[in-house]
């Protein structure tokens, strides 16, 4: 699979789990799904929030730059190649 299409498949599945509609229970009421900071693999212009100098979403300049960071389902960002997660306490670098 081609970087582009994996970037695409990666920020799906994190706006499907931001918005709740990811999962649902038993009885077809969405459960809540934990979240977490991923850095490392934000693609340029992808990243959520303020970091490396900068204080908006999107503004990321390079792709995979440590302290730029997506919320992702939690679990998710440790099983991605250069995935890193970030405590919520710890501000990004």
């Amino acid at each position: 699979m081609n970087k582009s299409v994996m970037a695409a498949a990666l920020m799906a599945l994190g706006m499907a789990a931001t918005s709740g509609t990811l999962l649902a229970d038993n009885h077809g009421e969405q459960a809540k799904v934990e979240m977490e900071k991923c850095s490392g693999i934000v693609k340029a212009g992808m990243n959520e929030c303020g970091a490396n100098g900068h204080a908006c979403a999107g503004q990321a300049k390079e792709d995979n730059t440590a302290g730029e960071w997506i919320k992702m389902p939690k679990g998710t960002c440790e099983k991605i190649t250069g995935g890193v997660v970030l405590s919520e306490d710890k501000k990004a670098m």
